[in-house]
């Protein structure tokens, strides 16, 4: 898959994501608005129903003036509506009731405050929001226009109308100061409003949020899964695109190191049949080195990439037996050497490791120090200059690689390990390899309990760090 397909469908699927996650927004604003208009509705009904039932009381507790039903003037008393209208023709019930209606324009519509029975109050509420399956915890108040105070609050009076001494002195709560839910108590018979029956729910928020929780839960859950897979699926893209493109530089370089020797051999080989050498011992000599020389380069090649393939596979045994750093950072050194003589370089070497016997495979670690000193002088182009050192830490020993070469950059540093890497060159294909060097040395260091540390500047040389413990927790 080419990169401009996979940005494609990245940014396609971005979109999606985006686009559904949106939508998912909105339908959770909307069912939360759609059950707050609910629960409102409800609300009002409930106290809709409340005033409608303290209407009643106060026609049913209203005096009677002179002519109602016998009562002289000077002695009118509280009668029960209810039982007033009992036993009473139609036509009576309608006389009553212009009769009360008339008597009510005489009254004072402040006064109408004054025949709330706050008990009755109490119990109205409950049962009407308990009617509407509405439990929530309340507040409530009847807020008087006049003397600009409460009435009555959460049901106990808190003011006495038209008393301004006995004004309301209870500190009110600021959400029923600014709650929406209020209705005017008293506007009828085209009287007046002396006030308002005011009711607050604190923990409105809370219980809109309780019943959409679960399904915002879900929806949270589900989008993060989503984004989690669509995240891994292009990280797993990405990476088997990188993986393809190192295979593919892998197979280039394995074609070019072979091509060499097979090469090499062939010719050797048609010289060898020739006539001319056949005759001649010190020519047959000399290509029947280079046949064996050749055909050694190519075994160690193919043992490079076995090794990986066991590395992988975990089937490295290790052969412990007691070494001696020193002397085996010496010898790799002595057979660096013979390289660095042709380009006119130097190694120096400085032994201050004054406890060098450590637990390990004497060959592993023959090879990582090769591996190192081979790197140090190819990847340098002038003249190498480079240094070794071993030295005694806390719990084992150092060995340290120091080249004046060409350096790393920090996104090279970061992938340097990894099996078939090598650092980008353009078309030029001057430092030969598979690009498995370093990726044993980190896996052998590792396999000994030991840990490889790299310092490089670009321009300005490298330095690889190998730490090696004295004695080996497990022994393979």
């Amino acid at each position: 898959m080419s990169k401009r397909a996979i940005w494609t469908i990245l940014i396609m699927m971005s979109i999606s994501l985006m686009g559904v996650s949106v939508i998912q927004f909105f339908w959770i604003k909307w069912s939360l608005e759609g059950r707050e208009q609910n629960l409102n509705d409800r609300i009002y009904l409930a106290i809709n129903h409340v005033k409608e039932r303290l209407i009643t009381d106060l026609e049913s507790s209203i005096n009677l003036m002179q002519g109602t039903i016998g009562v002289s003037k000077g002695n009118s008393m509280g009668i029960d509506y209810a039982k007033l209208m009992e036993n009473k023709t139609e036509w009576q019930k309608k006389q009553l009731e212009r009769e009360l209606k008339s008597n009510l324009l005489l009254l004072n519509s402040e006064d109408f405050l004054e025949n709330i029975d706050n008990e009755k109050l109490d119990k109205y509420l409950l049962q009407e929001l308990v009617s509407q399956n509405i439990t929530l915890d309340y507040e409530y108040g009847i807020y008087s226009n006049k003397s600009e105070s409460y009435y009555i609050l959460n049901g106990n009076y808190v003011a006495q109308i038209g008393d301004d001494t006995h004004a309301s002195n209870v500190k009110i709560n600021t959400g029923l100061k600014f709650t929406e839910y209020r209705i005017p108590i008293f506007d009828i018979y085209n009287r007046e409003d002396p006030g308002y029956l005011i009711i607050y729910f604190p923990q409105k928020s809370g219980f809109l949020w309780m019943n959409i929780w679960p399904y915002l839960a879900m929806s949270i859950l589900f989008t993060s899964l989503i984004l989690f897979c669509f995240s891994y699926t292009f990280y797993i893209i990405f990476k088997q695109k990188k993986i393809s493109e190192v295979k593919n530089d892998f197979i280039n370089n394995m074609t070019h190191e072979f091509k060499t020797p097979i090469a090499t051999i062939s010719l050797a080989t048609d010289s060898l049949i020739n006539p001319i050498v056949m005759g001649n011992e010190s020519k047959t000599m000399k290509f029947i080195k280079i046949i064996k020389e050749e055909n050694k380069r190519m075994l160690t090649q193919v043992e490079k990439v076995l090794q990986m393939a066991q590395i992988d596979k975990r089937e490295i045994q290790l052969k412990i037996s007691e070494i001696d750093i020193n002397d085996l950072v010496k010898t790799a050194v002595s057979h660096a050497e013979l390289k660095l003589i042709e380009r006119e370089g130097k190694i120096t070497i400085h032994i201050n490791a004054l406890f060098p016997i450590v637990e390990a495979d004497q060959n592993h670690i023959a090879n990582i120090l090769s591996n190192l000193l081979d790197n140090a002088e190819k990847y340098t182009k002038e003249r190498p200059d480079i240094v070794v050192e071993t030295k005694n830490v806390k719990h084992g020993i150092q060995i340290s690689v120091a080249d004046n070469g060409v350096g790393m950059t920090k996104e090279v540093l970061k992938n340097i390990f990894e099996k078939f890497y090598r650092a980008p060159t353009g078309n030029v294909h001057d430092v030969k390899g598979f690009g498995l060097g370093l990726n044993y040395v980190k896996a052998m260091t590792e396999a000994h309990g030991g840990r490889i540390t790299v310092k490089s500047e670009l321009g300005k040389g490298s330095t690889f760090i190998i730490f090696l413990p004295f004695k080996q927790k497990i022994r393979n």
